[in-house]
């Protein structure tokens, strides 16, 4: 895509405000790390690697703005810079992933708060470019799952804007489309917050790629009448059990995917992989109830003051999932295992 969702621009990170698409193509600038977190919280910056990608360029702009040349102050400082991304988003593992990466750098580093600064911005700039070329690895991985016409139905939004760009689901729709298979897209609207609306059906139409949008509750009914050939969704975190932690909605047409015997694939970065949490220890995030109130903020379509559940994602087991594509490979049944070996060669 020509639309680039995140970029560093030295001294400034830029940002497109996903929560104004498709009506409004607004661009964000800053220079405060403080700022780029909001973004996150508010989702204006959303998808797992995108988050990644951002809370490293935040990193790096509170060390650029650091004045001081004791090296411990501005390693005390980088930590409570650290601690504050931390706190954006609860589930999203590649926030964490990135995260770590950089503080291991700056617990490591032995030189001066200049060389320091430095270090963490390449960094920064690494993890980007990473992502970029992870994505489009996916892609081709993936291409080879999809046939000639195929209807691919999806979910959420795994485009360019969840990501430093390209993306992880789309990655591979993107691929088999320029590949000159005939595919179409079904997108759904995944309620409360539209990323199927409002970003994937933006982003495929964008590069003239048929899309079909549905309401959430239709996905048993296209594939009871056989409209859909393959399920493609992304993730916010993976573990090594093979459950998929996504946005809200996934759980639910992996079972009717299944019940239907329609393959149900997930694209994502081994980035995204958890090596270290359990099913039972992973945090759901509850998001704020006015989310599911009113429509993006403005629209009451129930009573004002009514109870709500909101959680922001839900859990796939194995079972459900067809195969997992990263990067690396494609991991197939049993999720479990061949994850693992992907893992186990995979260049750290």
């Amino acid at each position: 895509m020509e639309v680039k969702t995140i970029e560093w621009l030295g001294d400034k990170v830029r940002w497109l405000n996903t929560m104004l698409l498709p009506h409004e193509e607004v661009y964000v600038e800053s220079d405060d790390y403080e700022r780029l977190a909001v973004a996150i919280e508010r989702m204006e910056i959303r998808g797992a690697p995108a988050i990644g990608v951002a809370a490293a360029f935040g990193i790096a702009l509170a060390a650029r703005k650091f004045s001081g040349n004791n090296l411990d102050e501005f390693k005390t400082y980088i930590s409570k810079v650290i601690s504050r991304f931390s706190r954006t988003r609860p589930t999203a593992v590649n926030l964490f992933w990135a995260l770590d990466r950089i503080k291991k750098l700056v617990d490591n580093y032995l030189g001066s708060v200049e060389g320091l600064k430095e270090v963490i911005v390449n960094e920064a700039i690494r993890i980007y470019n990473e992502d970029l070329e992870v994505n489009k690895r996916i892609g081709l991985n993936g291409l080879r799952l999809i046939e000639d016409g195929d209807v691919v139905l999806t979910h959420c939004n795994a485009g360019a804007l969840a990501t430093a760009g390209y993306g992880t689901a789309l990655s591979i729709i993107r691929a088999a489309w320029y590949s000159g298979k005939k595919i179409k897209v079904i997108a759904t609207e995944t309620r409360p917050v539209l990323q199927g609306a409002r970003l994937t059906v933006w982003e495929l139409s964008k590069e003239g790629i048929p899309v079909k949008l549905i309401t959430d509750n239709m996905v048993g009914y296209v594939m009871s009448k056989g409209l859909v050939d393959k399920v493609i969704v992304g993730a916010d975190r993976i573990l090594t059990s093979g459950h998929v932690i996504n946005k809200i909605g996934t759980y639910t047409i992996a079972v009717v995917a299944d019940r239907h015997k329609i393959p149900f694939y997930v694209a994502a970065p081994t980035s995204t992989i958890d090596t270290k949490t359990v099913v039972d220890d992973v945090v759901i995030e509850e998001r704020d109830p006015n989310e599911v109130r009113y429509v993006l903020g403005k629209v009451l379509i129930t009573l004002p003051n009514v109870e709500v559940m909101n959680p922001a994602f839900d859990i796939t087991p194995p079972e459900l999932v067809s195969a997992v594509i990263t990067e690396v490979g494609i991991a197939e049944k049993p999720i479990n295992e061949n994850l693992r070996k992907l893992l186990t060669n995979t260049p750290t």
